[in-house]
């Protein structure tokens, strides 16, 4: 693989109301089904950006929503199982959504007629994010570890989750650079992270530890 620079990005989120909201199980399934991909990444990942001092990170808001305000906890439990980081396209992560909602629906048939509260309702959204550059580029695997002790968390939730799931490059940017640059180990080391069991900050650390061992 040809070696590049690494250049550091980070981005700005626009939350944006699509107008669509379920007071039901049954309107959120069909929500899930009609929305934009971009819903999805919103819904399953906006929690760890928002809350990065908490580990382990709160449950998608599928989840919580179906828990805390229709009262189905084997539902919520259900669609808190899902492991995103199993998933490298947004498309699969919905359809697994489905089938559990819809295998669930199928289950209890008429038994579920449960509505949300009044002003409960689940309001469908998603993030128009724009990317920005931080204005550090490295030109080694030394440079790369420098910067990225200063970098904010933003650009460490971009390079690590962004360009994974939501622009789909099946990996992150931190470990292609790291292969590009001839540390195949600590590139697969990191690639076989679980990021959601980490706070940012203790994620930085993490991949920092990884990288100084690997000279």
């Amino acid at each position: 693989m040809e070696f590049t620079p690494f250049e550091f990005k980070s981005r700005l989120i626009l939350t944006e109301l699509l107008g669509r909201r379920a007071a039901t199980l049954p309107e959120l399934t069909d929500g899930i089904r009609s929305v934009p991909l971009s819903s999805i990444y919103h819904h399953t990942h906006r929690f760890l950006q928002q809350h990065h001092f908490l580990s382990p990170e709160p449950p998608n808001d599928f989840a919580y929503w179906v828990t805390n305000m229709l009262n189905e906890d084997v539902a919520g439990e259900m669609l808190a199982s899902i492991d995103v980081m199993q998933f490298v396209r947004l498309s699969d992560l919905r359809n697994r959504f489905l089938d559990l909602l819809e295998g669930y629906l199928k289950s209890v048939k008429h038994k579920v007629a449960g509505k949300c509260p009044e002003g409960e309702e689940f309001h469908f959204m998603s993030s128009r994010i724009f990317v920005i550059s931080t204005g550090h580029v490295a030109q080694s695997v030394e440079e790369f570890r420098e910067i990225l002790k200063s970098v904010s968390i933003h650009s460490i939730y971009f390079h690590m989750f962004e360009a994974r799931l939501r622009l789909e490059k099946g990996d992150n940017d931190f470990s292609i650079f790291l292969r590009s640059a001839g540390k195949e180990r600590a590139a697969e080391e990191i690639s076989r992270l679980d990021p959601y069991t980490f706070t940012l900050e203790g994620l930085r650390d993490r991949i920092l530890n990884i990288v100084e061992n690997s000279r």
